[in-house]
């Protein structure tokens, strides 16, 4: 399994765990909250989204990662297609942090 795979795979089961929190005010709002331990913007999102989500995970010391397209952010977690999404929970988010240095 590659490495792509495997992160689309763990976002699949943090959905079903309920600790994926998606859309830009959500994320924004839980970013805010100190409640989000990650977020992962799609590499087709708008470029204001993209410096709004910066910006708000730079101040508030939260880590961010831009992956795959939104259809396929939305596939893993079983939604329509998703630009923004906020990883709860520190388990689910250490080890998409592993996942993502590998791909870097």
């Amino acid at each position: 399994m590659t490495t792509e795979q495997a992160i689309f795979n763990l976002l699949g089961i943090a959905a079903s765990a309920r600790q994926v929190v998606s859309g830009e005010e959500q994320v924004v709002k839980e970013v805010r909250s100190n409640s989000a331990k990650l977020v992962i913007i799609s590499a087709d999102a708008s470029k204001n989204t993209t410096k709004k989500l910066h910006d708000k995970c730079a101040y508030y010391n939260v880590p961010i990662y831009v992956f795959g397209s939104r259809e396929q952010l939305g596939h893993a977690t079983g939604r329509e297609t998703r630009v923004s999404l906020a990883i709860m929970d520190n388990g689910f988010a250490k080890k998409l942090s592993q996942y993502f240095n590998e791909l870097a």
